[in-house]
């Protein structure tokens, strides 16, 4: 990838793009508590598992650290 001079723009493999600034929080940082609703949520193996494995490090739900995740995600939109 080459970035082009006085610009923000780096050309990648779909053209010209402008690079995303890194929102998303920590693992550590998505535990917290919050008013809440019930849903179901299917998941991939793998990411179940990292966030599991996750929670367990931290001594937290792992339930909690995806509903941070998301309400991070939306906060940026």
């Amino acid at each position: 990838m080459k970035t082009q001079k006085n610009s923000e723009l780096i050309e990648g493999t779909f053209g010209l793009m402008k690079p995303v600034k890194d929102f998303l929080p920590k693992p550590k940082d998505l535990i917290l508590k919050e008013d809440q609703v019930k849903v179901t949520l299917k998941l991939t193996h793998k990411s179940l598992t990292f966030f599991k494995r996750t929670a367990a490090q931290h001594k937290a739900s792992y339930q909690v650290m995806i509903r941070r995740l998301l309400d991070y995600y939306v906060a940026q939109q």
